[in-house]
């Protein structure tokens, strides 16, 4: 009678401690899911304002036609790649987040063209729409950037909470895979954007 009471306690306890690992498990996973939303807020604010920024600078820059064509490519890509990963109930991982990734490099690069070739446009660089709009992206990327290191972070703890053991021997069976980082891999995107006058 004891060696089944005993047996059914150590059932009972087995059973307790994997909820609490798929517990910890789902709240993790929750948390990067809430990381991802931030950056995406900031991510739709930059894409808001390129085009503003086209606009503000297509009538000076008449020659520099396919830079502003190449940026507003740029964001649509970017936008239709973040599209993608929303529709996904899972974290971000996999190619979504690799093309999301690259098309966020090319938009970047982009913006620093047209702000490169905005220094040849004095008229360009003493407009008040023009400084506006640079400051509003100049603290839409560091926002990005703030955000993106939060992801990281909260990534990093779940990926590791996964790969623990126990809790290996739970995660894939109830549908915990490893969420994608957020890294830049070109070392020109690794530079800071100049939006400088």
């Amino acid at each position: 009678m004891w060696t089944g009471i005993i047996i059914l306690a150590i059932i009972l306890l087995f059973i307790l401690w994997m909820i609490g690992i798929y517990n910890r498990l789902v709240t993790l996973r929750n948390q990067v899911k809430n990381a991802w939303s931030q950056i995406d807020v900031q991510l739709q604010r930059r894409y808001d304002l390129i085009p503003n920024l086209v606009e503000t600078v297509k009538g000076y820059m008449e020659f520099e036609k396919s830079t502003l064509q190449a940026v507003i490519a740029a964001r649509n890509q970017a936008a239709t790649a973040r599209e993608q990963l929303q529709k996904s109930e899972a974290p971000p991982s996999g190619s979504s987040m690799k093309e999301l990734m690259n098309a966020e490099t090319a938009l970047r690069g982009g913006v620093g063209q047209i702000f490169a070739l905005a220094e040849n446009y004095p008229q360009l660089r003493a407009s008040e729409t023009m400084q506006r709009l640079q400051e509003e992206l100049s603290a839409t990327e560091n926002k990005v950037a703030f955000s993106r290191q939060g992801y990281n972070d909260v990534v990093m703890l779940y990926n590791i909470a996964q790969q623990a053991f126990p809790a290996v021997f739970v995660a894939a069976p109830f549908g915990h895979q490893p969420a994608a980082l957020w890294e830049l891999e070109s070392q020109e995107a690794k530079k800071a954007v100049r939006i400088s006058f």
